[in-house]
């Protein structure tokens, strides 16, 4: 301790407390090895000497980084940016999941032009884990890191034969709610708008046939492949009606923005919902419940991914090979089905 009786480090709080720095280290981080009343103690002492360890030092010689790098690799997709709502409101949970562990989430947009993006990142030794948030196809640079490094979760459904960790929501149940929900309300022709190019979209439409097949309509569904929808009809959109007329028809957004596009579209034309078209969009994001009619939606449970995320991450930075997890979605009825 320093003439003036100040506690400037763990050395001095240690020579106070009369134990060694290694036990006031241990103590201070609540470590479970150093008996209960010892680390009160300690801790007693360093708050009457307003002590406050040095954390950065702290990281630097356990080789803590004390941040999770969350990396969202460059897309061809707009939808799939950075500002798309569903994105953002996983990163808020993961922020707040994260912070509980006094951990921060440092959010890194890559280029993933390169095989090596992954491995820099990993190497950078700026984070104690990595997540991330979509991984654009690039399953052998993910499966080639996760074989030497362990603290790697993707937000992703889990692929066959894939050697890295994922969490996601199950898509493939995502269709099969909203498909088998149009057909109990009578729906006889569908239509899935989106890419089927998309991984994610592609087990939403298997979930879809699935219900459909079950069902003994096997051929009802059509796949119109747009990225967006316009305040107008797209062509496709309107040769499907066009082709469907006398028929229930039921409609399968691939998001809510597109749902939403829809909407507006089929209310330009004079097209009534849920009367002539039943439509379902996905993600339950914040403007669902005040379209008109209200959007019957899909919602991942973005809360409990993110927490099996950063419980799976916490798994593997402990050295456990945590498996991926798949996390069921709700359907979320309203009136536009």
């Amino acid at each position: 301790m320093n003439e003036q009786g100040r506690v400037r480090n763990i050395t001095d709080l240690a020579k106070l407390a009369g134990v060694s720095p290694g036990t006031v280290s241990r103590a201070l981080a609540d470590s479970p090895l150093i008996a209960r009343l010892t680390r009160a103690r300690i801790q007693k002492i360093a708050k009457e000497h307003d002590f406050r360890p040095n954390v950065m030092a702290r990281n630097l010689r356990i080789r803590r980084a004390g941040a999770i790098g969350a990396l969202m690799p460059s897309v061809h997709e707009a939808e799939h940016g950075p500002s798309d709502p569903i994105k953002m409101r996983l990163f808020g949970h993961l922020a707040d999941a994260l912070t509980d562990r006094g951990y921060d989430l440092i959010l890194s947009r890559v280029v993933s032009d390169s095989h090596n993006w992954l491995n820099r990142a990993a190497e950078s030794g700026r984070f104690d884990g990595l997540i991330l948030i979509g991984h654009s196809q690039q399953f052998e640079a993910l499966d080639a890191l996760a074989s030497r490094y362990l603290p790697l979760v993707v937000w992703d459904a889990d692929s066959p034969g894939q050697a890295h960790c994922s969490v996601g929501s199950d898509h493939r149940k995502g269709g099969e709610l909203a498909a088998q929900h149009l057909i109990d309300r009578g729906c006889r022709h569908f239509a899935f708008i989106g890419d089927d190019n998309v991984t994610e979209l592609s087990e939403r439409i298997a979930g879809c046939r699935t219900a459909l097949v079950t069902a003994g309509l096997d051929d009802a569904l059509s796949i119109l492949p747009m990225h967006s929808v316009a305040q107008t009809i797209h062509p496709a959109l309107v040769d499907w009606l066009d082709q469907t007329k006398s028929a229930s028809r039921g409609i399968i957004a691939s998001t809510d923005m597109v749902a939403l596009g829809v909407l507006q579209s089929l209310n330009a034309q004079g097209v009534s919902v849920p009367d002539d078209v039943r439509i379902v969009g996905y993600g339950d994001l914040p403007f669902a419940v005040h379209t008109i009619p209200a959007l019957t939606t899909v919602r991942p449970d973005l809360s409990a991914v993110a927490a099996k995320i950063v419980e799976q991450l916490f798994r593997r930075i402990d050295g456990e090979d945590a498996p991926s997890v798949m996390i069921e979605p709700n359907l979320l009825i309203r009136q536009s089905s």
